[in-house]
Formats: C-alpha cells, structure tokens, sequence
C-alpha cells in the first residue's frame, strides 16, 4: 500500500516513518504537515492509506476527509485526543489511534486495514453483478441496484426507496452513497442520494422521482446539471 503521512508536527511524522518502515508492503511515498498539502498530494499521487492527524492549523483531518468525497483512500486518524473518536468513525475510517502509538498497536490498525482493502476489491467484483446487500431486521437481503430509486437520510437510520416500497436501514448516508456506483448516483442534498436515470422531472428546485419530491440544496444544483445533461 502505498502511504501518505499527514500532521503538522515534524517528530509525529519521522516516528510515523519509523513505524511503517518496520511494515512489509507499507510505502510512505511522502509526508506533509497541512491538510491542505495532503489534499493536493492526494489528487496527484495514488495513494492508498492516509495517516492523519486530526489538529491541525488551518483545517483538520476530520474536515480534510470531508472534503475528499469518493477520492478519499483508506484513513488512520492519529492524534493526542480520545474525544474525536465517535466523529471520526462516523467518517468509516479504518481505525483510530492515540498518541504515543506503540508499534503492536500501529501493526493492529495496518492490518485491520488491509482487511478493509480487501473487502473493498471484493466489493468492486460485486458491483459488476450490480446489486448490494443490506441488513433488513434479521434477514441480508440483496438489492438490485437498477431498483433503488434514492436514499434519504433519517436520523441514525437511511431509507431506500425503491418502487413499491423502501427498507430503513441503521447506517448512514456516506456509507450508502460509498457502496452505490458514483456513475450512477448523484448526492442532491445532505439527506439525499439520488439514481440520476431516476429523475422524471424537475420541478420548483426538486426532483420528482416516481412521485415523490426530492429537495436539491444550492451547493449540489451544478454537479446534478452537469450530470443529466440538459439540452
């Protein structure tokens, strides 16, 4: 895997190096002190893992992987603070850990990480078959991905609509919108999802898709022009 460490201090970062250097496959290909560095590293270079810093000056590693949408690589936190781990999480990082990092625990999170890594190669073999998998109560069930008309997000829970009828789900929105293909699925709002060749019309800045309004926010309204290519 190639590897990207990223904290504004200069020791945190040779101690990273060190770290990694004792792991086979594992290579730090640069190292940067802002986010904002990493954001531009991240967009010229492939870069596989991320081992961030959460405070940072300017913006933080939390709102660095904000920003990355589906760029973003497989993400380490690192910082001093315990507090930002709920947040963080929330995020779908790899793993979170907590300065001074021993190398039994930085081998545990390397590893938990190439699970990750490997479940999501799988997962680009699935989307082939274009379907996904959900946990509806205590059954899995299999979704065709051409049935799922958009995703809306409701508390602690997300709701897939499809045709007939829609399936709550106890996860959230980013994690959907990661599972369903990019080339087929657009986010309109930050509570909806949407199939683009769903899209019946558009109507007073919503979307009408098999009957039901849809709100796009202003900050989408260009990205979902572009993408249905009005004549």
């Amino acid at each position: 895997m190639n590897c990207l460490i990223v904290d504004d201090n200069k020791i945190a970062r040779t101690t990273m190096k060190q770290l990694a250097s004792q792991v086979k496959d594992l290579e730090v290909i640069g190292d940067c002190e802002n986010a904002i560095e990493a954001y531009k590293q991240i967009g010229e270079q492939n870069i596989d893992l991320l081992l961030l810093d959460i405070e940072m000056p300017g913006m933080s590693g939390i709102e660095l992987v904000r920003n990355l949408g589906h760029k973003k690589p497989l993400i380490i936190f690192t910082t001093y603070k315990k507090s930002y781990a709920a947040e963080a999480f929330d995020l779908n990082v790899a793993d979170y850990l907590v300065k001074p990092i021993t190398p039994i625990r930085f081998l545990q999170a390397i590893e938990k990480t190439r699970e990750l890594a490997d479940s999501k190669t799988e997962e680009m073999e699935l989307s082939k078959d274009e379907f996904i998998f959900i946990r509806d109560s205590l059954v899995v069930r299999r979704l065709k991905v051409d049935d799922i008309l958009f995703a809306e997000a409701l508390g602690d829970y997300v709701k897939l609509y499809m045709p007939q009828k829609f399936y709550a789900i106890h996860t959230t929105l980013r994690a959907i919108e990661e599972k369903l293909p990019s080339s087929k699925f657009l986010r309109v709002h930050r509570s909806f999802v949407v199939a683009i060749n769903k899209i019946d019309t558009v109507q007073d800045g919503a979307l009408i898709i098999n009957g039901k309004a849809v709100p796009v926010a202003d900050s989408y309204r260009a990205a979902l022009n572009k993408r249905m290519n009005i004549l």
